[in-house]
């Protein structure tokens, strides 16, 4: 069996924490993820940070798999000769015809002739989809690519290929997880398929900065504009519309559009907020220099009357 680094896989210490680790594979399926990523190898990347987090995201096959002990990776090795019934993985096959993956995909059910022996429930699966903003606030349906563990007719472990149309209802966050039922693999002996778990990534937008399910945008604002109030045109997801900027706004005041944000379910959809910055021009004509001489020679506003003297 050839060892695989996990933790050299997501970039973390073997110490870290579950949060660091969940981090770390959020950050990475991001940016290698095949929809989106420009990296020459980000498939093959994507599909071995997956299996990382699959192994150490799970107390306790991260606990099995430190028993392992650590290797250079790609060297071979051979599990410690109780790490086995250690960890209550039952009879294996021979170590050194296993992938590693193998080894962790069905750790907990047992392995080899016991794991064939009796019901077990089957096993559940846990994908990443990127979704851009609009996907997730109209909701949509994605093909899903999953690769399930099966057993061939002379007793080995195969991967075969399936795909799954999912829905994705409306208003999805990021960082949230949906769950298919019995859309994992088959069961045993009448026992009842796994689950398939999907993990939400929202690809981040030009415009918007999104937390839970509200919205934030950048508004910049001409200082006459700030100063005297006016009415502009800004976006949203459903379009466009006019927002009314008090006199006297202030840079980072937040002007907030009730309903504006992501949907959620059965409920009021978030909010968007406006959030103010004051621009200036990068150049002047000579008419708008004198206007502001003008402005700045009869103004008594002090901008820094707030600082202590």
């Amino acid at each position: 069996m050839k060892y695989k680094d996990y933790y050299r896989i997501l970039g973390v210490r073997r110490e870290a924490s579950d949060d660091e680790i969940k981090k770390a594979y959020r950050r990475l399926a991001r940016k290698f993820h095949p929809d989106v990523s420009k990296e020459p190898n980000a498939e093959e990347r994507f599909k071995e940070i997956g299996e990382a987090y699959d192994t150490l995201g799970d107390k306790e096959k991260r606990a099995a798999y430190d028993g392992l002990g650590s290797f250079r990776a790609g060297q071979n090795f051979r599990p410690p000769p109780d790490w086995f019934e250690r960890f209550r993985a039952g009879g294996a096959e021979d170590p050194g015809t296993v992938d590693l993956s193998d080894l962790f995909s069905s750790f907990g059910r047992g392995f080899g002739r016991r794991a064939r022996e009796g019901p077990a429930a089957g096993e559940d699966y846990e994908v990443t989809v990127s979704l851009s903003l609009e996907e997730a606030a109209r909701g949509t349906e994605v093909d899903l690519q999953i690769s399930t563990r099966e057993r061939a007719p002379n007793g080995g472990i195969t991967r075969t290929p399936r795909t799954i149309r999912a829905r994705i209802p409306p208003g999805v966050t990021d960082g949230q997880r949906l769950r298919l039922r019995g859309k994992g693999g088959a069961g045993r002996s009448g026992s009842p398929p796994g689950d398939l778990y999907i993990d939400i990534s929202l690809i981040p937008h030009a415009l918007f900065k999104v937390e839970g399910h509200d919205l934030f945008l950048d508004v910049p604002v001409a200082p006459w504009e700030a100063a005297l109030g006016a009415q502009i045109e800004i976006p949203t997801l459903a379009g466009r519309v006019i927002l009314r900027i008090p006199p006297g706004s202030k840079s980072g005041q937040r002007l907030r559009l009730a309903g504006k944000g992501l949907p959620r379910p059965q409920r009021d959809a978030g909010d968007l907020y406006a959030v103010l910055g004051i621009a200036v021009p990068e150049t002047l004509s000579e008419r708008e220099r004198k206007l502001f001489e003008e402005l700045r020679a009869v103004s008594k506003f002090d901008p820094r009357g707030g600082f202590s003297r």
